[in-house]
């Protein structure tokens, strides 16, 4: 499933002239495109899809539904171990693991 997940703007960039955000989603922090939403300020709260920021949101209701999401095990699905999870569905160790002692 594809959600649009609520993050926090860490810090923000340009890059060829588009502004680039680090945005931290409950722990894990990827890059986002702030075309949309060009007047986001570091610490603000933000909706994104597919590596868009959509629109601003409240903290309060950004930090509810990640929590929200977490209880659903949705963060872990949207942004987990997907080479992890393959691999032990697989019964296999994961690939860029192989031969290292645990």
């Amino acid at each position: 499933m594809c959600l649009a997940v609520p993050g926090q703007v860490l810090e923000i960039t340009e890059r060829d002239g588009t502004r680039i955000a680090q945005v931290d989603f409950g722990g894990v922090t990827k890059e986002v495109c702030l075309e949309y939403v060009p007047d986001l300020q570091v610490g603000e709260y933000t909706i994104v899809h597919v590596g868009f920021a959509l629109q601003r949101l409240d903290e309060q209701s950004a930090l509810e539904t990640l929590e929200i999401f977490r209880q659903m095990g949705e963060l872990d699905a949207e942004f987990g171990d997907h080479w992890g999870r393959a691999a032990q569905q697989a019964g296999l160790p994961r690939p860029d693991q192989e031969g290292e002692l645990s």
